[in-house]
């Protein structure tokens, strides 16, 4: 078992050493994956948690990254803001590499499961070829029933004592972001974007925005609109989201609360399959 674990280190040393992580601050720090953010909280010096894992086969340059910043000690826990394909892919894979819970919320678990699927993707809603794609990206996640268990109830979030979870639904029914008051840090996952998630130019050439979740896989645009003006009423100070670089700063806080009180205008497709 350890030549093993020597072995797959040998190779990601050799294969992805461009999979660093980014500091945001002194305890967080964020890993930029093709798609999507991964997100670790906690100091190099001290026990931590990672948030989302990506996609599919993403597990060895995640493990790089998260290595980078920890050395050898794994995560607690893996907790992911939803199932979706590109937020859960590589969730088994490191959760047997780690022997490490994973955390959803409770209404995310049949889907986490394999006891139902999302809907499928929505090409009409349009802003680019991501969209055009999202017909053919995998509405059931990899099944984590062996590792995977609901969150407590009560907003609290395992290994994290600063932090609790805010229920965001509307990108998915059992949705959640991340939110510490003390410094007002919010982890949105997909409740809101920093890049057009629609868009492949966007994933080339990132430039930070406030836009509304990746409206290809939204399913209720009603519950999406509460939930940004949920988030926009803490006036986080820095968000990570699930896609795009994190922001901070007044400008951002303009921008998330225009969001909130123009959703309709702003965020909602003309032409969509789900409402």
């Amino acid at each position: 078992m350890e030549h093993e674990r020597l072995k797959q280190l040998e190779e990601m040393e050799q294969n992805y050493e461009h999979a660093v992580p980014e500091k945001v601050t002194d305890d967080i720090a964020y890993y930029r994956t093709l798609l999507t953010n991964v997100v670790m909280i906690g100091a190099p010096d001290q026990d931590w948690v990672l948030i989302d894992t990506s996609l599919k086969r993403y597990q060895q340059r995640i493990i790089h990254a998260c290595e980078e910043r920890y050395g050898n000690k794994p995560p607690k826990a893996i907790i992911l803001t939803h199932g979706h394909f590109d937020h859960s892919g590589s969730a088994r894979k490191l959760a047997e590499y780690w022997n490490v819970p994973i955390y959803v919320h409770e209404k995310e678990m049949d889907y986490v499961t394999g006891k139902e699927s999302y809907p499928p993707g929505d090409p009409t809603v349009g802003g680019g070829i991501i969209s055009i794609l999202s017909v053919i990206f995998p509405t059931q996640p990899e099944h984590l029933e062996k590792f995977v268990q609901p969150l407590p109830s009560d907003g609290s979030v395992p290994f994290l004592e600063d932090w609790h979870y805010i229920e965001t639904p509307g990108h998915s029914k059992g949705h959640i972001s991340f939110f510490r008051e003390k410094d007002r840090v919010l982890i949105a996952g997909d409740a809101i974007s920093t890049e057009k998630p629609e868009s492949s130019w966007s994933i080339l050439f990132p430039i930070q925005h406030i836009y509304g979740p990746p409206a290809y896989f939204t399913e209720d645009w009603v519950e999406a609109g509460n939930s940004v003006k949920k988030i926009a009423e803490l006036k986080p100070s820095i968000v990570i989201a699930g896609h795009g670089l994190p922001m901070d700063g007044e400008e951002m806080q303009e921008e998330l609360e225009e969001l909130a009180d123009n959703f309709i205008e702003k965020a909602i497709p003309k032409h969509r399959k789900y409402h």
